[in-house]
């Protein structure tokens, strides 16, 4: 549907454009002197000798006739070699002269809208030589009015007569139009409408194929699969090379007559063999049989021209043959295209295959005029329906072209729909399993708390429980052993809070508990710590153990070394934490204190964490090291030890 719309649009556009152009055309017709009538006078040859600079009219043997233009004989059959293998040829002379009624104005041109020949045209003013092809022989241009001021040829007078000689191959004959002669008021605007209609829009349209067939050659090359793209770009190729006829040929070409004929005639069975792959994409009807008809037909075209051997049929010379032959089996092809096209419900399909069929009804029509049969000054039109075939070509490429795009951008939405979604999917997954850790978390710390409290505060109190129960301690003692577990209590709490991997902040808070019971017992605190690096691993479980162990050692001071002072530093050693306590009490025996239990569950504390312990003693003092790890810990899986 949307194909339809935007070809019907093209089409009407195309069509009121094509309209505007051909009023501008016709609205253009030439003024100033028409010549519509020629003295002819005809000579037989061999070969194409070059024109002579100088040449009489009146010292030509022969016998003159008068003939209406425009002058086209009709084709004979084609001779054979003459004499030394030169190829029999013909002069056509046309003589015109120009009396009082023809004088040419100052300033003045001769416009000749269309001439044909397979050989050279010369033009003869007042008998001298003043213009002449310098292309090619048989590929030289005709197709291009000619368009030649007489600036030069005006000397003292007006010129008397002009003599032209065209020499073509024998039978196949040359042709011309009549003859305008005015100023550039009177024959510019006709002759470059026409020109632009014969030469320069061929060139054009196929130019700009071209260049979109350099664009989708590009693109099958990133995606090989599409094989359309590549049938697409090797048709504007063909297609190029089929209409270079139509405008080359009025300067010498790079490639011999017999090559470029080669090219330009069997381009046209190309068309037809590309067109047919294309269509058959189209609508998937693979048609074996056609195919290998039309390869054949290619192929022995080619080959029985192909110039690489003397004696080469020239396919100039057979292309009348050659384009019967391409025109039916072209007709037959598309007519069975429109047919499979609309079977399969192609409408693109159809409309192409219809477009190749009209080119090839108006190529019909103008190989009738290229034979001389119908008028030769109108126009070639099979090259308005290649434009017609160009631009349906183009649309169904751009139309698949955005089609691809319109689905890399479905897919792409799709894409982002289900990244999306997915997306949705983790973050609720990652919450759940957030909610999950969470929770794990909590569990893990609520069972570490009870474990704390059952071994350090519960056991305590347990204790302190049996003691008064049997009468063994006194209200003193009661207090002191009340006051430890309150310490308990509160530094389990305190272990509860964020530290952020700053041990200096635990350990403030472990001064902040114990100096008012040291200050109370009459020992007086030194704080002596320093900046230390940040421990990672040092979380809320991990924080307890260590305010266990620091707890410990002030314990065994308060209760057991007799101290007046007590210092706490900090600082690295070998890569590792150190916090020392040290005080100046009486010391003791560490071997046999390293039997009990008080320090054994410091080192084991210590171990959890991926720490140690050392103790020093004398008769200064003690002084017991906490060491700990910077990187990590070691056993940060394992349950604290009992307390004391």
């Amino acid at each position: 549907m949307v194909f339809s719309r935007t070809l019907r649009a093209i089409l009407i556009y195309g069509g009121i454009a094509l309209l505007v152009l051909l009023a501008c055309y016709y609205g253009s017709r030439p003024q100033g002197i028409h010549l519509t009538r020629a003295d002819l006078l005809v000579e037989d040859g061999l070969g194409y000798p070059p024109p002579s600079r100088v040449q009489d009219w009146r010292a030509l043997k022969g016998q003159w006739q008068q003939v209406d233009l425009p002058h086209a004989p009709k084709p004979k059959m084609v001779p054979g070699s003459g004499d030394a293998g030169l190829l029999p040829t013909q002069t056509s002379w046309y003589h015109f002269a120009l009396g009082p009624e023809h004088a040419a104005p100052r300033g003045a041109y001769i416009y000749i809208p269309r001439w044909k020949t397979d050989g050279e045209l010369a033009i003869y003013i007042d008998g001298r030589l003043f213009w002449q092809t310098h292309a090619n022989l048989q590929w030289n241009g005709s197709n291009r009015p000619l368009w030649i001021p007489l600036e030069e040829a005006a000397e003292s007078a007006p010129p008397r007569d002009i003599l032209i000689r065209i020499r073509h191959v024998r039978g196949i004959g040359g042709a011309l139009s009549t003859l305008w002669i005015g100023d550039y008021r009177q024959l510019g605007a006709a002759y470059y409408m026409r020109a632009f209609f014969q030469a320069e829009l061929p060139y054009i349209s196929s130019a700009v194929f071209l260049a979109t067939g350099v664009f989708a050659f590009l693109i099958w090359l990133r995606s090989r699969h599409e094989k359309m793209y590549l049938l697409y770009a090797v048709m504007t190729l063909a297609t190029f090379l089929r209409v270079m006829h139509a405008y080359m040929g009025a300067d010498r070409l790079p490639v011999s007559d017999a090559w470029f004929g080669w090219i330009t005639v069997n381009s046209v069975g190309w068309t037809v063999l590309i067109i047919h792959l294309f269509l058959a994409a189209i609508h998937h009807h693979r048609a074996r049989v056609l195919t290998w008809i039309i390869v054949m037909m290619c192929v022995g075209l080619g080959g029985l021209t192909l110039p690489l051997f003397e004696g080469t049929t020239d396919a100039t010379i057979i292309s009348p043959l050659m384009y019967v032959t391409m025109v039916a089996v072209g007709a037959a092809t598309f007519t069975l295209h429109i047919f499979w096209s609309r079977r399969a419900g192609k409408l693109e399909g159809a409309g192409l295959a219809i477009c190749g069929l009209l080119s090839f009804i108006l190529g019909a029509r103008d190989m009738l005029l290229q034979s001389n049969i119908i008028d030769i000054e109108s126009l070639f039109v099979s090259f308005y329906a290649q434009i017609l075939l160009i631009v349906v070509f183009s649309q169904i490429m751009m139309s698949r072209y955005l089609k691809a795009m319109k689905a890399v951008g479905e897919a792409n939405v799709v894409l982002a729909r289900s990244l999306a979604e997915r997306e949705a999917e983790l973050t609720a997954s990652h919450q759940k399993l957030r909610e999950v850790e969470r929770r794990e978390v909590l569990f893990q710390e609520r069972q570490r708390l009870m474990q704390d409290m059952h071994d350090g505060l519960g056991s305590s109190l347990v204790s302190t429980l049996r003691m008064v129960e049997h009468g063994h301690i006194d209200e003193a003692d009661i207090a002191q052993l009340l006051k430890g577990c309150i310490d308990d209590l509160k530094l389990t709490i305190d272990s509860m809070e964020p530290v952020e991997t700053d041990l200096l902040l635990l350990l403030g808070t472990l001064r902040f508990r114990l100096q008012p019971r040291l200050e109370a017992t009459g020992i007086r605190l030194r704080w002596d710590v320093r900046d230390v690096p940040p421990l990672p691993w040092l979380d809320q479980r991990h924080s307890l153990h260590v305010l266990r162990i620091l707890q410990e050692a002030f314990t065994n001071v308060i209760k057991h070394a007799g101290a007046t002072k007590i210092v706490v530093t900090t600082g690295v050693r070998e890569g590792q934490v150190c916090v020392g306590v040290a005080d100046n009490g009486r010391g003791f025996d560490t071997a046999a204190a390293a039997q009990g239990r008080g320090l054994g569950n410091q080192a084991r504390r210590a171990e959890v964490i991926g720490g140690r312990v050392e103790l020093e003693s004398g008769p200064a003092g003690t002084r017991f090291t906490l060491l700990l790890p910077v990187a990590g810990t070691a056993q940060s899986g394992e349950a604290a030890p009992g307390a004391e």
